[in-house]
């Protein structure tokens, strides 16, 4: 029967693990619970392939329990009571340790199922999961478990497994492979952390090599073609996705635009070409916003010409877009100042408009001004001192200037005609 080569060379001792040295390395914390056999109830949370199956199987074999094995997205309450009537039997004399595979698809009542049996011991859970546990799994299970995050795994520890892999297939199929110079570095790069898909593309390129004289050719235009978009992780659904957006966001904030350029880059080929553009646009205003206000029209026609043409020409617009705003000086001056009007506002501030400022009413049906209102462009300099906040927030200021050339240079003609210092 069929195998895949993931399953085949699946790590059977911890030091067999590529990458997670944070907690499987020596004296790392997770490889110290092993060794002890004091195994808590835990949840692996981190990204597909990098290894939280395979160390919940370690950590079975090493502390002589039963595992059981579901999966969230198909398993019902029924499959846990499966294996609880197991409990205290022949079958599971030193207990049950049960690995829930993406808990994040069990509701708030299957997860509360297993409470009663993770309290007691009868049931040490690993649970694991792609999502941010603390946004997708339940107060109850979380405050019994530990947490630990599975690191996506490094270009550098992928080729390793990778190269472990040619080897294998290379003994068991009694050939020689020569790889094209770059071909293993890609396949390790391109599979963007995940050593399952990092294995299937090996297994695929042996498969469809042709043997000659005992010996097979990896070239880098197939490597390519079997790892299409494999790195690409930017599910709506995912985390990942908003980290990219983020990440996208923070870098621009930051005045870097390689790295700017480089998560716009992964956002356009995981097909995210919308979110790329609406993201863009709210750094327009968000993080550069008054000190080059112009950037916030420059960007709509960015987006708005990617839209209209579209990808692959629509990286061209955006990359522009990024790249001018990561340069450009940074305020958050004026979205700062309306946050701070609009806590006020929710929190009852404010009252009745200044009479001189509401619109003409009935008892006054003459002229705007008779109301008191003092109109700024008949004074010198087009301004006129006179009150605009209620009479309970007299005195209360949102804005301050920012630090940059545009917005100093209005400081000080208002400070000049205002007579401020």
């Amino acid at each position: 029967m069929y195998q895949p080569l993931a399953d085949l060379l699946r790590p059977q001792t911890l030091d067999e693990i590529y990458g997670q040295e944070h907690i499987l390395g020596e004296g790392g914390i997770l490889r110290r619970l092993v060794a002890s056999g004091n195994i808590p109830n835990m949840i692996f949370y981190g990204p597909s392939g990098t290894g939280k199956t395979t160390v919940a199987n370690i950590i079975a074999k090493q502390t002589n329990r039963t595992l059981y094995q579901l999966n969230a997205t198909t398993a019902s309450t029924a499959d846990i009571k499966n294996i609880v009537s197991q409990l205290d039997t022949f079958m599971a004399p030193n207990g049950v340790l049960l690995y829930l595979d993406e808990i994040q698809s069990f509701n708030k009542k299957q997860q509360q199922s297993l409470l009663e049996y993770i309290e007691n011991g009868k049931i040490t859970l690993i649970a694991s999961t792609t999502e941010n546990p603390y946004f997708y799994v339940f107060n109850a299970i979380l405050s019994r478990s530990t947490v630990f995050e599975f690191k996506q795994i490094t270009a550098a520890a992928a080729l390793q497994a990778v190269k472990r892999a040619v080897e294998y297939l290379e003994q068991r199929n009694n050939v020689t492979a020569k790889a094209e110079t770059g071909t293993l570095e890609y396949i390790a790069g391109a599979c963007g952390g995940d050593l399952r898909k990092a294995m299937n593309a090996v297994e695929v390129l042996f498969s469809a090599s042709v043997i000659t004289d005992n010996t097979i050719s990896l070239t880098l235009e197939d490597a390519k073609t079997v790892t299409q978009k494999s790195a690409l992780r930017a599910d709506r659904d995912g985390d990942n996705y908003y980290d990219l957006l983020s990440a996208l966001q923070k870098s621009i904030r930051g005045s870097d635009p390689d790295a700017a350029v480089h998560y716009l880059a992964r956002l356009l080929e995981a097909g995210q070409l919308q979110s790329a553009c609406r993201r863009l646009m709210v750094v327009a205003a968000e993080d550069v916003g008054l000190a080059y206000p112009m950037i916030i029209p420059i960007v709509n026609a960015c987006v708005d010409i990617a839209l209209k043409i579209g990808m692959p020409e629509a990286r061209i617009p955006l990359g522009d877009a990024a790249v001018l705003m990561a340069t450009s000086p940074k305020s958050n001056t004026g979205h700062i100042a309306l946050d701070m009007a609009l806590d006020d506002v929710r929190k009852g501030k404010g009252g009745d408009f200044p009479r001189h400022l509401q619109n003409m009413h009935a008892d006054t049906y003459t002229q705007e001004r008779e109301q008191g209102y003092q109109y700024p462009h008949d004074y010198p300099n087009r301004w006129v001192k006179q009150q605009y906040l209620p009479d309970s927030l007299v005195g209360t200021h949102y804005y301050s200037y920012g630090d940059n050339k545009l917005e100093q240079a209005a400081k000080q003609y208002w400070d000049a005609i205002k007579g401020d210092k």
